[in-house]
């Protein structure tokens, strides 16, 4: 069974950094090849892909976050991390860490964590 556990800040102040950890646990089942992904939903509107990288490390990006957010993974720690730099309110959101064995879909969630910029 699969864990993830999304961890960071609550509040970020305009035009900082926001950086969130999602730390993975296994358990029992390893995978070979994954991607992990992080995911938003701003208040009152509909989850928004924002990034994933792949078990090799490459990186993708939503086009529209591209230019403020870099994804990296420690897999000796099994943690992937998000930054996304000069927040504004419109980035308040819940942010969601996810993974899955085909790039962009979501078979396993954190319970996500709340941010306010």
């Amino acid at each position: 069974q699969v864990q993830l556990q999304e961890s960071g800040p609550g509040l970020v102040k305009p035009s900082q950094t926001l950086s969130l950890t999602c730390t993975v646990s296994f358990g029992s089942i390893t995978y070979n090849s994954y991607y992990w992904s992080w995911i938003r939903q701003p208040p009152g509107k509909g989850l928004e892909w924002i990034a994933y990288i792949a078990s090799g490390g490459s990186a993708y990006y939503s086009p529209s976050l591209k230019s403020r957010t870099s994804i990296s993974r420690d897999t000796s720690k099994m943690q992937f991390t998000l930054q996304l730099t000069s927040v504004t309110p419109e980035d308040t959101a819940v942010y969601y860490c996810a993974m899955d064995l085909y790039p962009k879909a979501f078979g396993a969630w954190g319970q996500g964590t709340q941010v306010v910029a």
